[in-house]
């Protein structure tokens, strides 16, 4: 896992070190230096701790005009004993919401376990996004993780299956990205009703 880099083909328009609107603002990176890592397995050094034992991330695009951001998670997603929703929520989520963020695009292909607990993280961030319009869309989840995800009930907050799985994003520029999934979204709600 110490040669996966987080996607870095936007970093020429954004950098979540230098927002200071970001949660990591001000954080500097090695590339030489591993310090983060899931159980015995060390990470690239461009990972963002926030909190949990066993799950990192990468802010890739924030827009705040538009409202969305754009984040790549690796590792395992462990609410059970590490309540990894409760750190995301507060370390990281909250300080985007608080800057007008209402739209999530979480990449999920590299959280390679998910271990539920409670919802109540989930709800209250859905209720926060979606009383302005918003969402959280989780795009490429393992089947495995999808199915726990189910098994929790994470499905009446979070966007997720197989409309938004095996989606071809890394080479794409992050607005074509956020208009995809928003169009998704949109076809989604209307085949539904």
């Amino acid at each position: 896992m110490h040669d996966i880099e987080p996607h870095f083909q936007w970093r020429d328009r954004y950098r979540a070190e230098d927002d200071s609107a970001s949660p990591f603002y001000g954080r500097r990176y090695s590339e030489f230096s591993y310090s983060n890592k899931v159980y015995n397995y060390l990470l690239h050094p461009q990972w963002d701790e926030f909190g949990s034992e066993t799950l990192y991330l990468k802010i890739l695009f924030v827009d705040y005009e538009d409202r969305y951001a754009i984040i790549e998670l690796i590792g395992e997603w462990n609410d059970a004993l590490h309540n990894d929703s409760m750190h995301l929520k507060r370390e990281v989520i909250d300080r985007l919401v608080g800057e007008g963020v209402n739209q999530f695009i979480m990449i999920m292909e590299g959280v390679l376990n998910f271990h539920a607990d409670a919802d109540d993280y989930y709800e209250e961030w859905y209720h926060e996004v979606t009383d302005s319009g918003g969402w959280v869309a989780m795009i490429n989840v393992l089947d495995h993780v999808m199915d726990e995800m189910n098994s929790a009930g994470l499905d009446h907050y979070l966007h997720y299956g197989p409309i938004l799985n095996h989606l071809t994003w890394r080479p794409q520029k992050a607005r074509r990205v956020h208009e995809a999934i928003e169009g998704l979204l949109q076809t989604e709600r209307k085949r539904v009703y």
